[in-house]
């Protein structure tokens, strides 16, 4: 969820630039997924991560939605009760591309043993001051995904929330994202589907019509359907067993869970045990 190239370069000029010469150099050095253009706008957005008011807004509303989620199939999968104020405790996870921590801490004051990953530096440097100051324990790490996966690091869930459809290669990625579940594990995921549908809402309106987003923050060929994000899980060697969608009802001025899979969708998979 972030601006175009050319925005941050505005915004940021050559320090913008260094960013994503930088970015680019660890990515090579890692043979990671990440795409440091994508990389580079998260950061020039970091400060605003928990501005509930700032360009993260439409964030904010929508995170009860996918933290319920989360929250639901983990403790169905574990066997906890989610109406517990620590339903998750004790279970280990990581929140790749975690930016500022939004969805992060909440999970963490669930009881989570959270890791976050974000290769963005600004991102995780907001994300350490806010738990530091809020008292929430959160371990943010400048890294990716495939280097944790490559020092060994399994976790319980996995969760890859509006990443998949910023980074450069999806199966190499998902791929990564399956490999770092242990068995008996969860994977979920979330992110737009590539319909006219989602062009018409999801840029046109969010980016164009309503300003929700910086213009620019999506590109629409890099959306990824529901079958092609299962066939590249399928192949990770984890099972989905569940998918939503996520719709907002502009009366109310919300965000729900819904069975409408067209724009904003989510599923879950697992790994056997």
């Amino acid at each position: 969820m972030t601006g175009s190239a050319e925005s941050v370069n505005a915004a940021t000029g050559r320090a913008g630039i260094n960013r994503v010469s930088k970015v680019m150099t660890a990515a090579a050095r890692e043979g990671s997924t990440i795409d440091p253009a994508e990389v580079a706008r998260f950061d020039a957005l970091a400060k605003s991560w928990w501005d509930p008011k700032g360009p993260m807004a439409v964030l904010h509303k929508f995170n009860p939605v996918r933290l319920a989620f989360i929250r639901d199939l983990a403790c169905e999968r574990f066997g906890r009760d989610p109406k517990s104020l620590r339903a998750l405790e004790g279970l280990s996870l990581v929140d790749i591309g975690c930016g500022g921590g939004v969805l992060s801490e909440p999970l963490a004051r669930l009881g989570a043993e959270v890791t976050g990953l974000d290769p963005a530096t600004t991102n995780i440097a907001v994300a350490r001051a806010h738990a530091a100051k809020a008292g929430i324990a959160v371990d943010y790490r400048e890294e990716t995904i495939e280097a944790v996966v490559a020092s060994g690091a399994r976790f319980d869930i996995v969760l890859a929330m509006e990443v998949v459809e910023h980074v450069a290669d999806v199966e190499a990625f998902v791929a990564s994202c399956c490999a770092a579940v242990k068995p008996g594990g969860l994977l979920v995921m979330a992110t737009l589907n590539r319909t006219l549908k989602s062009y018409a809402l999801a840029i046109v309106g969010a980016e164009y019509i309503l300003r929700w987003l910086p213009r620019g923050t999506h590109d629409w060929e890099k959306f990824v359907t529901p079958e092609e994000l299962e066939t590249a899980i399928a192949a990770g060697g984890l099972s989905v067993f569940a998918r939503e969608g996520v719709a907002y009802n502009p009366l109310a001025d919300r965000w729900s869970r819904s069975r409408d899979l067209d724009v904003n969708y989510q599923l879950a998979a697992s790994r056997p045990a």
